[in-house]
């Protein structure tokens, strides 16, 4: 192992020593100490001090045998640091001319004139001017690796003596050449084509190719794209480039080509780029409104993956995969839900009745905190299915509502069906509703369709049904809180005069009173519920008694039990700090329609309004 003896770099061949003293150091690295001349071999530095700057090589020191500076690249003399003797006795030799050595690691200034490099190669320092007395180093006076390079090296720069004599006879004043890609400051076009080459092998040797694979690369540019090393495409052409200064130069080419064909292109290619972003921008923005729009039609049932019968169906399907439905079960459910879908009727599965009832008689002997308690007439309770888990809430409310309308006798003439109707049903008289003229603007919302979707309804289409069936009814819109926190009392105080009405009088109300009025639609952002009564505490306080068709049928049947009941009734009662929604809308049942009032029901329809509290 070789180590060099100027940075410390070990080598193992003494061939790969040589290169390295002659890329690395002796080639590129000497300076001229009285003036700016670099890059040169230690030969030629000597020859050009002698020549260009002879007013320093005769000096008295000399026969004086005073040590000469020398210029050498090595390790510094342990004796006499940056000078090498020169005397008569010890070399045997005419001192005629001289050189001067200046060691890389321990130059020091000793007296006040001449000048020399400081170790860092960028500033001039003061240092004593000696006497030049050998153009050449004596084999005995050069270290060992500065003789082997030197041989070496003679016939290397051979080739540029001749080009170089004139450059070296006379102090340097030529012009000064910045390297493209560090901050070296060069003296020479050929000293700068050297010192980016040297750049170029030092940037494939960190990419791995090495000096051999730059070679043949340099000589064949196929043999360099076999070789995997990475390319970079021009956005321009289709030109492939080595590294990025050179992509970088390739497209400030093709700039300046366009800028002199025509000095407008710059803002043409700014208009264009710009038309494409803002197109790319109106895509992106279209296709966003697409994915919500679908979103929305998958969350509101409009994105035609069927109704009630094939929700139902495929959550069968999924029970027999699991196990937990045998297939002769399969069809005999599925048959007798065709048979259902088919006659119109609900099939009853869900329903629950004697709920009310249950309530007054809970009421009788319990809760004797409450002032005052109001209940509507009896209705039936019907919790969501399989087939419409998810958005049936609006028409489980609905049946809730039909329930008990065919039990005052007021309505039942007006109802077309004897039975409550099944949801498919249901969605089939709201398109009927809509084909008599009623809320154009929400049929056109659901695109004029119902049956075989699972689109949620709300109370704009409670309306129409029941206008339709000559029923009138209203909607009440609580559109904003009215109390802190968010409630909403104005709605409990509405709810309670809609319950007072049946016994207005001047004799005080009976503690507890079931009316003959159906019951309230409730309406808020993605549920609805059915209002079924009232309580008022002691303290003035208000509280609802909801049914709610999210609730199974086995929790609600707990109403019926008198054990249970203490417990179960909790979840159907709500206070103002239980109902925080934005905005919530009622829709009351309060009699008949005539046949004009229907029609001129229908004519308001097309610009349906509700009650707006406050």
């Amino acid at each position: 192992m070789l180590t060099c003896e100027i940075c410390g770099e070990e080598i193992m061949l003494e061939e790969d020593m040589k290169t390295h003293l002659l890329i690395s150091h002796l080639e590129n690295d000497m300076h001229c100490p009285l003036c700016s001349l670099s890059g040169v071999s230690y030969n030629e530095l000597c020859f050009h001090i002698s020549s260009a700057h002879p007013e320093h090589t005769a000096s008295s020191d000399c026969s004086a045998g005073t040590n000469t500076g020398g210029i050498e690249r090595g390790k510094p003399q342990t004796s006499q640091s940056c000078s090498i003797g020169c005397s008569s006795a010890a070399a045997g030799e005419a001192t005629s001319s001289g050189s001067s050595s200046v060691s890389k690691d321990s130059l020091q200034p000793e007296h006040n004139h001449g000048f020399m490099l400081t170790p860092d190669r960028r500033a001039l320092t003061h240092v004593e001017t000696v006497p030049i007395t050998s153009t050449t180093l004596s084999s005995k006076t050069k270290p060992e690796c500065v003789r082997s390079w030197s041989d070496a090296a003679a016939g290397t720069i051979s080739e540029h003596n001749e080009a170089k004599q004139k450059r070296l006879s006379s102090p340097v004043k030529e012009k000064l050449f910045s390297c493209p890609m560090c901050a070296l400051v060069c003296s020479s076009c050929f000293i700068l084509q050297e010192h980016v080459e040297l750049h170029l092998q030092e940037q494939c040797s960190a990419e791995g190719s090495g000096l051999e694979v730059f070679s043949s690369a340099v000589t064949s540019p196929s043999a360099s794209s076999l070789s995997g090393e990475k390319r970079f495409e021009c956005p321009m052409c289709s030109v492939n480039c080595s590294s990025s200064f050179s992509l970088q130069e390739h497209v400030e080419l093709h700039l300046d080509a366009g800028a002199a064909a025509s000095p407008g292109s710059d803002l043409k290619l700014a208009r264009k780029l710009q038309q494409e972003e803002e197109q790319r921008r109106r895509e992106e923005e279209s296709q966003q409104e697409r994915e919500e729009f679908k979103k929305l039609q998958r969350q509101f049932g409009l994105d035609g993956s069927g109704g009630y019968r094939r929700q139902m169906e495929r959550t069968m399907e999924k029970d027999v995969a699991r196990g937990r439905m045998a297939p002769a079960e399969f069809h005999c459910k599925r048959a007798e839900m065709m048979e259902s879908l088919a006659s119109g009727v609900d099939d009853y599965r869900t329903r629950t009745q004697g709920l009310v009832r249950a309530l007054y008689e809970y009421y009788q002997t319990e809760c004797r905190d409450c002032v005052h308690v109001w209940l509507s007439t009896d209705t039936d309770h019907f919790s969501s299915s399989a087939g419409d888990k998810g958005w049936g809430c609006g028409y489980r409310n609905l049946q809730m509502l039909l329930s008990s309308l065919h039990r005052i006798e007021t309505y039942d003439p007006f109802l077309q069906e004897k039975e409550v109707p099944s949801i498919p049903q249901v969605q089939c008289m709201i398109e009927e509703a809509w084909k008599r003229g009623l809320d154009p603007q929400g049929a056109s919302h659901f695109n004029q369709k119902l049956q075989g979707t699972r689109a949620w309804i709300g109370a704009t289409e409670i309306y129409s049904l029941f206008t339709s069936l000559g029923i009138s009814a209203r909607i009440i819109d609580f559109h904003k809180p009215t109390g802190p926190g968010d409630t909403h009392p104005r709605l409990f105080d509405w709810v309670k005069e809609y319950f007072c009405q049946s016994s207005r009088s001047s004799r005080l109300p009976p503690r507890l009173i079931q009316t003959s009025l159906p019951p309230l639609y409730l309406q808020h952002q993605g549920h609805s519920r059915t209002v079924v009564g009232l309580e008022q505490k002691k303290n003035g306080s208000l509280c609802l008694l909801l049914f709610d068709p999210g609730s199974s049928p086995s929790d609600t049947r707990k109403l019926l039990s008198r054990d249970n009941i203490s417990r179960a009734i909790r979840h159907i009662k709500k206070f103002p700090s239980n109902l925080k929604q934005k905005q919530f809308q009622v829709v009351a049942v309060q009699g008949v329609l005539s046949t004009e009032d229907k029609q001129i029901s229908i004519l308001n329809s097309r610009t349906l309004r509700a009650e707006r509290i406050p």
